[in-house]
């Protein structure tokens, strides 16, 4: 039986075990041939084949919970659940989500795009199946990268104090996007390599195994003996220790090894972890090969050169604007170059936040704490008490799980801590667990935030600055891609905090716009004179503080104003307009654009905008219905 005839895990079960190994061959070439039309994640996919084949070879989902933690390499899982004739639409508008989706079917029992959930969201599973009564598998499955953060430490002692009847494969490649860090990692190292560990393994089991069970006094004594020789020895002692029987390592690449040890885990009672090795990339030399194991790749990858093609243009190298991560990389070195003061922080995301040369640079003051954003906020506020001017470079996305440092341990301690915010507003193809529109919101609420978002990369560069001169919290977001393609300024200047600027003068509706949204304010500004109707454009730069001055301008001219920013509605810069106007009890229409109260899918950041109404045609529509003119001809 071939891929093509496979659309169900019913289906699959009548395969051969003979044949599983070719299956697995034609699934790693329909993912080199499908993901190099629509981009995606590609490496870690890859390397979960023979573990997705043989999970769904040997137990029955959906009955049977199948967790997979991020999410990123459950794309076999699709394939193999009735989903493989959609991925020409994959990570598309309105198409095949790229990451687990419960209202895409019945076998995606968990929704996730961060990573270390699946054990807590097993263990809510398993608790719900017991009360009820209920007989099905709970089995998550999470990478090493993910086991080091925080929460999925929580919950193996949450599951290995309560016992729970559930298997935890640990899928071990090694990296998660960036090579993972820290001492867990290197303790699973140490299972991977220690060959003479392994050989003498099965030894001393089988010597285990020979020691009698007698009763009394000695029965005690000799299961101490006992314990303390597994614990010498034996693999796993961490995972022995927090309540579960480990099994492992195994190699995850070998399906009748991979399949006996699952076996094995599913006839053992109680938590059971399985510790599988598997290799990014695997079956793909320039993936196997490539430091990040083409972790994604875009639409238009070429598969044998391993590099990307030009889809759009036939731009030469250097021609475009340069991408806001690299302008964050350059303006820290040479800030870190003049102030010794300077440490950059980062949860796991050294090469997506443009760090890499910094961190060659200045090894010593470049921190990445692994997947542990909660751990990465409170250490910046560390650092800040003893002096140092400490950058925390982190995805929006990811901030949400640092809310409570930021606002017990950064903000209420008033410290000296600049939150480099990437991955601000829409993030396309990565979608709703991605989207980094609810940062304005939820920091502008903690007392002693500063919050500023730039209209170009010059203006970035020229807040980082301000950033790092800045006493107190302070955060800068930034959007995912690239510039606009401006002149940056050579010198580095420190903005006034809390001041706008006018760039266009009119007298008929002001546009008060929030960073990426600017351009798109301006194209309406050009829109609404060609009609007559002069629109002052104003950049915002600050959501908090605001420009109190130019709203004092505002109500005195009795302007009509529209607010517009790529972040959510409720709460964002809109609201704290609204508010102010309130508070001085005047009168003045004001027009909120941002994004409404639901979860926007993936799609490109154009069509997501578009949806929303956050384009130069839905901005000059909000100005043309407030402007006395209009009403006049209304």
């Amino acid at each position: 039986m071939h891929l093509e005839q496979i659309s169900s895990p019913e289906q699959l079960k009548k395969v051969s075990a003979e044949e599983l190994p070719q299956l697995a061959e034609e699934i790693r070439q329909f993912l080199l041939e499908s993901l190099s039309v629509t981009g995606g994640h590609l490496g870690s996919n890859l390397g979960v084949v023979e573990l997705t084949l043989a999970l769904h070879y040997l137990f029955d989902s959906p009955k049977d919970k199948l967790l997979w933690d991020v999410g990123h390499q459950a794309y076999v899982h699709k394939i193999l659940t009735g989903r493989q004739d959609d991925f020409p639409t994959l990570r598309k508008y309105k198409g095949l989500c790229g990451f687990p989706k419960r209202n895409e079917s019945e076998h995606d029992c968990w929704e996730t795009g961060h990573s270390s959930t699946s054990l807590s969201g097993a263990m809510g599973m398993a608790a719900a199946r017991d009360i009820k009564g209920e007989k099905f598998r709970v089995i998550p499955i999470i990478g090493d990268g993910a086991l080091t953060g925080g929460m999925a430490l929580e919950a193996l002692n949450h599951i290995g104090n309560e016992q729970a009847d559930m298997m935890v494969i640990l899928n071990d490649n090694e990296m998660s996007i960036s090579p993972n860090v820290g001492a867990l990692h290197n303790y699973l190292g140490k299972l991977r390599t220690n060959r003479s560990y392994h050989k003498i393994k099965d030894e001393v089991e089988a010597l285990l195994k020979k020691i009698p069970s007698v009763g009394g006094t000695f029965a005690h004594v000799a299961e101490r003996i006992k314990d303390s020789l597994k614990y010498l020895i034996v693999s796993g002692v961490l995972f022995e220790h927090l309540g579960f029987t480990y099994l492992g390592p195994v190699n995850g690449h070998n399906l009748n090894g991979l399949m006996e040890s699952l076996k094995q885990a599913d006839r053992t009672p109680g938590p059971v972890l399985v510790h599988v090795i598997t290799e990014k990339g695997k079956g793909y030399l320039p993936a196997e090969t490539k430091e990040d194991k083409l972790h994604s790749v875009t639409k238009g990858y070429k598969l044998e050169e391993s590099k990307l093609a030009e889809t759009k243009s036939e731009k030469k190298a250097g021609t475009e604007p340069p991408k806001y991560t690299k302008v964050f990389g350059d303006t820290l070195i040479r800030i870190a170059k003049e102030d010794p003061r300077l440490a950059a922080i980062t949860p796991a995301m050294l090469g997506g936040s443009g760090m890499n040369e910094f961190a060659n640079q200045f090894p010593d003051r470049c921190f990445d704490v692994g997947i542990a954003e909660q751990h990465a906020t409170t250490f910046a506020a560390g650092l800040a008490t003893q002096g140092m001017k400490p950058v925390l470079a982190i995805y929006s996305t990811f901030l949400q799980r640092a809310y409570d440092q930021l606002i017990h341990d950064v903000a209420r301690q008033n410290l000296d801590v600049l939150i480099a915010v990437d991955r601000a507003g829409f993030v396309g193809a990565d979608g709703e667990t991605h989207q980094g529109v609810y940062d304005i919101a939820f920091m502008r609420c903690i007392p002693n935030m500063v919050i500023m978002m730039p209209k170009d990369e010059n203006e970035f560069q020229q807040m980082i600055y301000t950033g790092h001169q800045y006493e107190g919290p302070i955060a800068v977001r930034f959007p995912r891609g690239n510039g606009i393609g401006v002149e940056m300024d050579k010198d580095l200047k420190e903005l006034p905090i809390g001041k706008g600027e006018v760039l266009r003068e009119g007298r008929d509706v002001a546009l008060f716009a929030f960073g990426t949204m600017v351009p798109a304010a301006v194209e309406a500004a050009e829109q609404l004179a060609r009609e007559g109707i002069q629109a002052r454009v104003i950049n915002a730069r600050f959501a908090k503080p605001l420009d109190t001055e130019l709203l004092d301008q505002l109500i005195a001219d009795r302007m009509p104003m529209v607010t517009i920013e790529e972040g959510s509605a409720m709460g964002g810069i809109g609201s704290a307009t609204l508010e102010y106007v309130s508070s001085q009890d005047a009168q003045l229409e004001v027009k909120v654009l941002g994004i409404p109260d639901y979860y926007v899918e993936h799609g490109s950041p154009e069509e997501q905008k578009k949806e929303v109404g956050l384009t130069a045609e839905n901005i000059a529509v909000a100005a043309r219905g407030l402007t006395p003119r209009r009403r006049q001809r209304a």
